[in-house]
């Protein structure tokens, strides 16, 4: 095992993306990186371009794999002092289209596995009186984009547990920080789209209009702001991490600025209709 400084950052879901980004700048600045992912061709590629920075193999998925890495956590001679939590993925459908064990997978991932590792990582932070845990959420951790409600449940949760953490660990000089990305171009899509399969082709007919109209919506929708690069947020995160005084949340990339703004702007019922109208919804009766 490499020897971890000092300043340890551990950053999951690490081996593509956002979470490559953030592991090679927090490695710039300094830190000795804990790269963590499934994939350890990726992560041992990352490793070999950047002296700072460890790879670390786990399947968040799966409560074992998890249970060993919590393990390697607490025995480490110099425990995290950053904790990146960005291992997520999401699968597409309405409710009914969706299968519990997939809902479930999807919960283990972005959900449990981040309260398992912060769990483990909060005791030694806590002893020192100091840390900081950055939570990636998404724009949709306030709101559902049709079609996507599991996925966005999931990072309601992620937001509510940053909400009462952010609250018990201040007392300790913990900072609990969340992050909220718009359509970001990494592999995320595609990973979404796999795990999904293809729903018109599996789905009772009676939805297919919906999901053809908001299909048609969504493309039209981000037609004229193209997907953010995985940079951007890297660099809040690295904002974040390197601030005194972190805001409790950030939220950048495309899209935020519209949805995130019409979220705090109108009531519930305001919303409602507003996505409705903006995903061609509105007039649609089956």
């Amino acid at each position: 095992m490499a020897n971890i400084a000092a300043d340890t950052a551990l950053v999951t879901g690490a081996s593509s993306g956002i979470g490559k980004q953030a592991a090679i700048r927090l490695a710039a600045k300094g830190f000795r990186v804990i790269a963590a992912a499934r994939r350890l061709d990726r992560l041992e590629e990352l490793a070999s371009r950047h002296e700072n920075i460890t790879a670390r193999q786990v399947d968040l998925s799966d409560p074992t794999d998890r249970d060993d890495f919590c393990r390697y956590l607490a025995g480490l001679p110099e425990p995290v002092g950053v904790l990146v939590n960005n291992a997520g993925y999401a699968t597409r459908g309405v409710l009914e289209d969706v299968s519990l064990e997939k809902i479930k997978r999807l919960f283990e991932v972005n959900l449990f596995a981040l309260i398992q590792v912060t769990q483990a990582c909060i005791p030694a932070m806590r002893k020192k009186r100091n840390g900081i845990i950055v939570n990636v959420s998404s724009m949709v951790g306030r709101f559902s984009f049709p079609g996507s409600s599991v996925y966005a449940a999931s990072k309601y949760a992620v937001e509510g547990i940053s909400d009462g953490l952010r609250i018990e660990l201040a007392p300790f000089g913990i900072r609990v920080v969340t992050i909220r990305p718009g359509a970001i171009a990494t592999e995320f899509g595609q990973v979404a789209e796999q795990m999904t399969g293809d729903l018109l082709a599996t789905t009772d007919p009676d939805y297919r209009p919906f999901y053809q109209t908001a299909k048609a919506a969504t493309e039209k929708i981000f037609a004229d702001e193209p997907p953010s690069q995985p940079d951007l947020i890297a660099d809040l995160i690295l904002q974040a991490v390197s601030s005194k005084q972190p805001k409790a949340v950030y939220a950048a990339g495309s899209k935020t600025g519209e949805f995130l703004g019409r979220r705090a702007e109108l009531d519930d019922e305001g919303f409602f209709h507003f996505m409705l109208e903006r995903f061609n919804l509105s007039e649609l009766k089956i």
